[in-house]
């Protein structure tokens, strides 16, 4: 009998409580850290510019008031949003009327948009099902990339641009429509605002199709533009029916940085 046991048996004998064994030890895996989750993201960032975030929500988004807009409440950047307005008096001074139909747009209510377009239930310029017309997935993402974005890629999402007044280039090609283009044309640059879709061609070979509608703020939207050439990646884009025609297409190159050099 060894001596651990000769004074078991003695406390035994004695009517002493035996101390329970301890515990085997075990391999507890430490707990995972919380995963952080950036609402506010900064600009620029990757969140930022792929629009996975709710401008409502972020500090430098404000409301745009209903005497510049078709009625439906839009938000935009508040660089954005001021020169917009000194831009609209300056219009209005000279009997122009600017009215925005679109401005921020973030990357849950771009994928309602292209999602729509890929399923056929919503017409490409309103004539062609895109899912019945193009089955092959690069084919259907570019047509509908001649006039809407892939979630993630689109300016939209920054706060930087704005639709104006109509959204077909028909409306500006004559009569009112070709008053606010002209004036467009000849004043918007001087409060920061730039043609980011012009007629395709030597200049601008690829992207979007011409939209004489769309307007962008340069001062912050370049410094966007420079982060989007850096960071944005086409095997990175997803999230949403037809993502994985982003890399076949080039997404980024051709059309996110397929703009008007003016606008770079």
């Amino acid at each position: 009998m060894n001596f651990l046991s000769t004074i078991l048996l003695l406390l035994l004998a004695c009517g002493a409580p035996v101390p329970p064994a301890p515990p085997a030890a075990t391999s507890v895996a430490p707990a995972a850290p919380p995963i952080s989750v950036d609402s506010i993201p900064a600009i620029p960032s990757y969140a930022y510019i792929t629009g996975k975030f709710d401008p409502a929500e972020h500090p430098d988004f404000v409301p745009v008031a209903d005497r510049y807009t078709d009625g439906d409440p839009y938000l935009l950047h508040r660089d954005t949003y001021a020169a917009f307005e000194r831009m609209y008096a300056a219009a209005d001074a000279d009997g122009v009327k600017l009215v925005i139909v679109s401005a921020t747009r973030n990357f849950a209510r771009q994928k309602q948009i292209w999602e729509a377009k890929w399923r056929g239930e919503r017409l490409l310029e309103g004539t062609e099902k895109a899912d019945e017309v193009y089955p092959d997935p690069a084919d259907r993402a570019r047509a509908i990339l001649r006039y809407s974005s892939m979630p993630g890629t689109s300016r939209h999402h920054w706060g930087t641009d704005i639709d104006l007044n109509a959204l077909t280039n028909d409306y500006f090609e004559a009569g009112e429509g070709k008053k606010i283009y002209n004036w467009l044309t000849t004043h918007a640059a001087d409060y920061g605002f730039c043609q980011p879709y012009t007629p395709k061609g030597d200049a601008r070979p690829t992207g979007y199709e011409e939209e004489h509608w769309h307007w962008s703020y340069v001062p912050l939207a370049k410094q966007l533009t420079d982060y989007a050439a850096t960071e944005l990646r086409d095997d990175a884009i997803s999230g949403f029916d037809g993502a994985q025609a982003a890399p076949q297409i080039q997404v980024v190159q051709n059309y996110v940085l397929g703009i008007n050099t003016s606008c770079r």
